[in-house]
């Protein structure tokens, strides 16, 4: 596959481009062209401040990764799973390939740290919120696909997305954080959990939320977000997490 290079590339500060190189390192990529790394990760809102750089934003190489996330995750199924319905392929690769899974992923890579954003984006908790973190991983994989070669990217894909392909399998992906806690728990019996706010601050335009889990009268993990919603799926999150640890 031919090197691809955008028709302009961004300008990087030393600082910029050491950061990718170390990413690069980080993750073990092979060879990837830094201009493009630097695109995956420049968000729309931070090019439409510097209009007058003619910035490149990731939402192109967003588009191609989301295609090629497809083909991957689903190249796998087929040949895993040789007697699985087109119905049930269909559902379990868009649990993996869903926007909690790619922005879990995301998080677990740290990638929020290298992305560009605008200020406003920036102020708000653009670079921990799950779209724009999901929409990251695409962009990653998309700059991936047209500077290295499939097998690079599907390798790199399977590597960090085999163990969310076995929780669809398992039914575990494709609910949200409140319903899986909620059949954890109460697999031995009903369990009453409860939903707690322990503060909100910020301006209230960009207000951050903090929400606890108790079951049962018992204290568990807390969870911040945007909205108390967004909170509450945290705290389940790493109470579910704690929980199934401790199996």
């Amino acid at each position: 596959m031919g090197r691809y290079v955008p028709h302009k590339s961004n300008k990087m500060t030393q600082a910029r481009e050491d950061s990718l190189h170390g990413l690069v390192s980080r993750l073990s990529i092979p060879s990837i062209d830094i201009s493009v790394l630097d695109c995956a990760f420049t968000h729309t809102s931070y090019a439409n401040e510097h209009k007058s750089k003619h910035i490149h934003h990731n939402q192109r190489l967003e588009f191609l990764g989301d295609a090629v996330l497809d083909l991957v995750i689903g190249e796998y199924l087929f040949k895993q799973y040789p007697d699985m319905s087109e119905g049930s392929l269909t559902k379990i690769k868009a649990a993996t390939v869903c926007e909690d899974s790619l922005a879990s992923v995301s998080r677990t890579l740290h990638l929020g740290n290298y992305l560009l954003l605008g200020h406003g984006e920036k102020a708000s908790g653009g670079n921990d919120r799950n779209s724009i973190l999901a929409d990251t991983f695409e962009s990653l994989i998309g700059a991936l696909y047209i500077t290295t070669d499939f097998e690079t990217v599907r390798q790199f894909v399977l590597s960090h997305l085999l163990t969310y392909i076995k929780q669809a399998l398992e039914g575990k992906r494709g609910k949200d954080y409140k319903t899986l806690l909620q059949e954890f728990v109460q697999r031995d019996g009903d369990k009453h959990i409860v939903y707690n706010l322990i503060s909100e601050s910020g301006p209230d335009h960009a207000k951050t939320f903090c929400m606890s889990v108790s079951i049962d009268g018992i204290d568990y993990e807390s969870g911040s977000g945007k909205s108390k919603k967004i909170a509450e799926q945290h705290a389940a999150q790493l109470t579910l997490e704690k929980l199934m640890a401790a199996i």
